[in-house]
């Protein structure tokens, strides 16, 4: 099984994940090439060789319209300088950052006016809408900062449509959360599995005044979750880093037993006497039991058509399957079962398109485990040309089949039986 395990031991914000699983893929440049082509206004994106500690990894540099942004989690400021801004920042309803300080007043107001102006969660979800990216890389950004966005209302006594982020309000920031959703894409792991989250210890300074580390976003992010802290004075866990573990990990607990294939290390900003970075395991893992959600629901009064096109936008949308059953309901009705199997993180915004597009009234959830043999695919070569042969090893078992389209296609080419290029492969 290929599985993905993150270390969060010393650090965990959204640029830190960005950066590690950027470790783990074959062509980096292609990726931080496709970031810098989304269209995030102004937003340009490279990785930078960081050392912490002696240990050399990633930085992921984002700059807007030519200026670093400090990271937007980091609380790590010049307490004597914010003091004296904070008054002046007010109006901006967002967190003083210690690059605002080395502008003068009037260049600041600009300099803030332009990127905090898309803030609220409508205009955060209009900038993910517009990128050119998979579907379900947007429905997993839009997951995210929904996550945030809840936690904030429930921080601040307001509905979510009336929040605005002042943390991770601005596009530098949308471009984390966006980066880490395609990286996630791309290595296309069937288990993520996280440590408990090192939290940090102590206190930050923000506009609102002094709060305690977990800020208090953070923690209601991290419910659930398992945290610990006191042994690093500073923040070292975000509420972009909080809701991205949230939405994606599976499990948080040991590493399994796994064949690491990369390594990747994520390095933050700041130096503490530990290496502040966080630390991404690839590879393969067996024996273990995969945790899985279904989610189902009755329904008597959908067209075949509608429950097709259901399915249609449920795949789409993540699910691993989905399937139907023929079922008898009250008032000797005849229904189907509609059913759908997906990974926990999944399983809320699943839920969600199932709502959307069926007329159920209720949905019923499962939490599962289910045993997996490991899955690889090759190509074959034959004389009617390439096929792909999935196999699957695991337990005892060894199987390989050929991928019935490739087959189906080079069938109808040459004009012969089905069976004469299985055969053949």
């Amino acid at each position: 099984m290929k599985t993905l395990y993150l270390e969060c031991g010393m650090g965990a914000a959204g640029d830190m994940l960005m950066a590690a699983l950027l470790e783990l893929i074959p062509d980096r440049q292609a990726f931080i090439d496709r970031m810098n082509a989304l269209g995030l206004p102004g937003v340009h994106v490279e990785a930078e060789q960081a050392v912490k500690c002696g240990i050399t990894g990633t930085h992921m540099k984002v700059t807007v319209d030519g200026k670093e942004e400090e990271s937007l989690d980091a609380h790590d400021h010049d307490h004597e300088h914010e003091h004296h801004h904070d008054h002046e920042h007010e109006h901006h309803h967002d967190h003083d950052h210690d690059h605002e300080h080395h502008h003068d007043h009037d260049h600041d107001h600009d300099h803030h006016h332009h990127h905090h102006h898309h803030t609220s969660v409508a205009d955060i979800e209009g900038i993910i809408d517009g990128l050119k990216v998979s579907d379900k890389v947007k429905a997993d950004a839009k997951a995210v900062y929904a996550l945030i966005a809840e936690a904030e209302s429930r921080v601040h006594g307001h509905p979510v449509s009336e929040i605005h982020f002042h943390e991770v309000g601005t596009v530098d920031a949308v471009a984390d959360v966006v980066g880490v959703c395609l990286l996630m894409e791309e290595i296309g792991a069937e288990q993520i599995v996280a440590s408990p989250v090192h939290v940090g210890s102590g206190h930050v300074h923000c506009m609102h005044g002094i709060l305690p580390v977990p800020a208090p976003a953070t923690a209601l992010i991290l419910s659930g979750i398992p945290t610990y802290g006191g042994q690093v004075q500073g923040e070292l866990c975000t509420p972009t880093g909080a809701a991205l573990l949230k939405h994606f990990v599976s499990r948080f607990g040991d590493r399994p037993v796994m064949a690491a294939e990369a390594i990747g290390y994520g390095m933050g900003k700041k130096d503490f006497e530990r290496a502040n970075c966080l630390r991404a395991f690839l590879g393969s893992s067996g024996g273990e039991r995969e945790k899985i959600t279904r989610l189902e629901c009755n329904l008597d009064d959908m067209t075949g058509e509608d429950i097709g096109f259901a399915m249609e936008q449920l795949f789409k949308a993540g699910a691993r399957d989905v399937y139907t059953q023929s079922i008898g309901m009250k008032k000797s009705r005849p229904g189907v079962l509609l059913s759908v199997i997906c990974l926990p993180q999944d399983a809320d915004r699943l839920a969600a398109v199932m709502m959307q597009h069926t007329t159920t009234l209720g949905i019923r959830r499962q939490d599962l485990s289910r045993y997996t043999l490991q899955r690889s695919v090759e190509t074959v070569e034959t004389s009617f040309g390439p096929v792909r042969v999935k196999t699957a090893t695991g337990m005892g078992v060894h199987r390989r089949k050929a991928e019935y389209d490739d087959l189906a296609t080079l069938a109808e080419r040459n004009h012969v039986p089905l069976e004469t290029v299985r055969g053949e492969v």
